[in-house]
Order: C-alpha cells, then structure tokens, then sequence
C-alpha cells in the first residue's frame, strides 16, 4: 500500500451506548480543497439519525445533523476520527505489518485493530463487519514483551515468518495511542492497555508511571486503574482500559475524544496556541454533564502536573469520554516524571497560567476563576497537594517497587524549587 493507492473514503461505524455490536453512523471522504490541500468531508447517514438512540461522534466538530462537515486540520481528519486511530506506537507497527514505511492518512484508521480507544470503527462496507472479539491474554505477556523488544530494536525482519506471526498478534490492540510499547490484553476483571519497559529507558518507566498514577489518587486526582506484573524477570505495566465496559462475554465502549480534538487544535507549532489549560477548562464547560467538578479536577491535575515535572502533558494525554449520552472527563492516565536540571523555571506542555507554560503555583492560581474556583479554594488546592507530593512520593514510589537507584534518578522531578517561588 502506498500513497498513490490509499483509500480515499470510508463508512465510519459506532457502537452505541450499552450495546456491544457497532452500527454505520455515516461516511467520511478525504479529498482536496483548490489548493491541493487536504480536506475532509463527513456526513451522518439518514437511517443513522433517524434512531432514537442516535448520539453524537464529537460534541465540537461532528454534532448529530443532516450536514455535510468539512475540515482542514490533521490533514483532512476530523479530531475525533483522528483519536480512533493509531498514534506512533500503533503505526509503527502498521507501518511493520505492511512493509511499508508510511501510509495515507486513512489507510491508517482503517489498518488499525478492531480494539481501537473509543467507540467508533472504520471500513470499507457500509455494514460493519462481524466483529473479531480476539484479545492477547495477560498469560501471553512474556512473548509480547519479546516482541515489542524487537520492534523497538527494528530487529523484525520481513522474509522471517515468526516475524510476521508476531506482527499479526500484536496487531489486536496497538491503537491507544503514544510512543512507548504497548499492547491490550485481558483477564478475567476485563481489558488493560500493557505497557512495556523499553531497553533504552533511564529508569523502570512501568513501576514508575504507576506509582504516578497511585500518587495522584493520593492527591485526589481520578486516575485510572493499574497494577504491575512480572514477566520473564521483566515488569510490565497494565492500565485498565476506562473506555470499555465488560458485559457478560462482551464489552460496551464509550466514545472518547482527546482534548486536542477539543481544542480543535494541532501538534504543529503553529497550533500550539491553542494548547491551553484554560480553554480546556472552557470548552469542557461548554459539553460535559458537570462541569463544576470536572473543570475543578482538570486544575487539580494542572497542579500535579506541575508538581512531578511531568511535561508530557500534551493534549492527547487528556480525554473526555461518554458511557452514556453525557461527556465527562476521563480518568487521568500517561503521568511521567521528568527530573529535568533547571530549578529556578520549568514548564508544562500547555499554557496554565498568566505567564504561558510556567510550571509555577502562583501561575497556575492566576487564571482560577477560569476553573470556576474561588481564590480561597484555588489556594487551598495547591497549597494541599503541595504538601502530599512532597510529603508522600518517596514513600509511594519505594511502595510501588521502585529501587532506591531509580528513586534517585527521579528525585528532582518533585516540588522543584521554583515551584513556589
């Protein structure tokens, strides 16, 4: 498959809430404006809307109407199709499995594992096909940690039969989006996203990014569920998958969007002035069923943020998701420390304050009314978890299994002096 031969258009199916079966929500065309650009076109298909239990794909770009909607951005895709798909882990591994080193915006979507983040699917019958319901199981765990070694190594070759055995088994479930190793598998309480250590990481980044997770439930940040397992000497991090449902033998999904789709943004740095926690915390005012609590939690995980040094808070690293018909904000996930030398100014991924991206506490409390807090309230935030960070992380990383050479690696991520200043 190739550029000049990539699909052009496509049936965008949806599985709505409480089913476990998809249905044709409408189609997506991806075409070229006069200039040559690339435009997308999408429309909802008219048995689509005449359901009663017909919901929205997006609350921003696609809303349920009769319209045609078209878009320039990410090359022609709309944000919300654009989340379904792979992001750098999952194309690499397309990209493996093809034998090709890139391919057309949509061959992606469609290339993508049926187990894809979200609700939709994609393909080429205006029925969607009979679902493949196969999923690694976490007793698979040792191969797939081989295979994402050699991946990660580029030492797959294309004439090695194993090689495309291994490919095609982990291809179920490469489309959760990031840049490290990952896979989805289940157990009997469900779905998890695996994550693999890679060969090349500073510290071990599994028992890590965990007891990030377990330190910002300390704060009293939502964060998704995760435990460690020990595979083959090596530690592999599972995130239960906060999208899918289990309902009996099968699974429900809710529609998820990134917030870069909510920001109708990019990842060029010409976009990037819309990267802000602030009109973040707007636009979920405008769509989510509480928006009093869930704006008040975004500002909380602004200030943990902050606190750990993690700057990987790009907007794809936050969602909304739908169970039902109501949006909310999702369960915080993707919380990485990094212990950078500067202590006088760091910044986050995204504006949080009036002076931009300053990773600062009095930053952050200058726009609180923004999150619908009041000074008092902002304070007593920031003031708070302040303390729990500095108080409580060693303990908590020590807990979760992190070795005391690791611990020290990562130290200087936390309550960074300029923090307060």
């Amino acid at each position: 498959m190739n550029s000049k031969n990539s699909a052009t258009e496509c049936f965008v199916y949806i599985t709505l809430p409480g089913q476990t079966a998809s249905v044709t929500a409408g189609r997506f065309v991806l075409t070229k404006d006069r200039r040559g650009n690339a435009l997308g076109q999408f429309v909802y298909g008219r048995s689509y809307l005449s359901r009663n239990d017909a919901v929205e794909i997006d609350p921003i770009e696609l809303k349920l109407s009769g319209k045609t909607y078209e878009t320039g951005r990410l090359s022609g895709v709309f944000g919300a199709l654009r989340d379904a798909g792979p992001d750098y882990w999952g194309r690499r591994v397309i990209e493996k499995y093809a034998g090709k080193p890139a391919l057309g915006e949509l061959d992606y979507l469609l290339e993508a594992a049926e187990d894809r983040a979200g609700a939709l699917g994609f393909g080429l019958g205006q029925e969607p096909p009979a679902p493949r319901r196969k999923f690694n199981k976490t007793l698979e765990l040792e191969k797939l940690q081989r295979i994402a070694d050699a991946l990660v190594q580029d030492d797959l070759r294309e004439r090695d039969e194993d090689a495309v055995q291994v490919q095609d088994l982990l291809l179920f479930g490469t489309a959760m989006g990031g840049a490290r190793p990952k896979t989805v598998v289940e157990d009997d309480e469900g779905l998890w996203v695996a994550k693999f250590n890679r060969p090349d990481d500073r510290w071990n980044n599994a028992r890590v990014e965990q007891a990030m997770l377990v330190l910002a439930g300390k704060c009293g940040i939502g964060a998704a569920t995760s435990r460690i397992e020990k595979v083959g000497g090596k530690d592999v991090l599972l995130v239960k998958r906060f999208d899918r449902f289990k309902t009996g033998k099968d699974y429900a999904r809710a529609r998820m969007i990134s917030s870069l789709t909510l920001l109708l943004s990019e990842e060029t740095p010409e976009s990037r002035a819309r990267w802000s926690y602030m009109l973040m915390a707007e636009e979920m005012r405008r769509v989510v069923v509480d928006p009093a609590r869930d704006v008040c939690e975004l500002f909380m995980r602004v200030c943990f943020n902050a606190l750990i040094s993690n700057i990987d808070d790009h907007p794809r690293n936050h969602a909304l998701i739908a169970k039902e018909r109501e949006w909310k904000l999702s369960p915080a996930y993707d919380l990485t420390p990094s212990p950078v030398i500067a202590q006088d100014h760091r910044d986050l991924a995204m504006a949080c304050g009036d002076q931009g991206r300053f990773a600062n506490a009095k930053n952050i409390l200058s726009q609180h009314a923004r999150f619908l807090l009041k000074p008092d309230e902002a304070k007593t935030i920031v003031s708070k978890m302040t303390e729990q960070v500095r108080a409580t992380w060693y303990d908590v990383v020590r807990a979760t299994g992190i070795s005391e050479r690791d611990a020290e690696a990562i130290k200087g991520a936390f309550v960074y002096e300029g923090f307060s200043r």
